[in-house]
């Protein structure tokens, strides 16, 4: 009996210490929406690679105006592509600044860009590759 007694004293006088805080290295992801002519696809998408992108995917598109607005634009190019990326939320800022400045100095390297939160990702793993964390 005295042990038992021994037993339940110790388990009372021991002091869960508090959890040491983790460290944060997590960093907000979102979907960068680039559309391009498409012609200049493979260009845009290697160009943003430089802003540790991991995952990108295209997609066909066409533009809307009709073709007598485009030939009085000089715009008689409608094929586009969809660039979805995603990054980083501290790279991009950086990588739309990049963007625009292409889009401006390219010869028909215009486009358009934007950006979408993301509010979650299942898997840790999936996390580490797509935010190109390496620990």
């Amino acid at each position: 009996m005295s042990t038992t007694k021994n037993n339940t004293k110790n388990k009372r006088t021991k002091i869960n210490k508090p959890a040491k805080p983790a460290e944060n290295n997590f960093r907000k992801l979102k979907i960068l929406v680039t559309v391009v002519n498409r012609n200049k696809t493979e260009f845009y998408m290697d160009f943003l690679h430089a802003y540790e992108v991991n995952f990108q995917t295209s997609v066909l598109a066409q533009g809307t105006a009709k073709s007598d607005t485009l030939y009085m634009l000089g715009l008689e190019d409608s094929d586009k592509s969809v660039i979805f990326s995603v990054i980083r939320e501290d790279c991009a800022v950086e990588a739309l600044h990049g963007l625009e400045d292409k889009f401006h100095t390219l010869k028909n390297g215009k486009g358009i860009a934007f950006t979408i939160p993301m509010s979650s990702v299942i898997g840790v793993a999936i996390y580490r590759f797509l935010s190109n964390h390496t620990n």
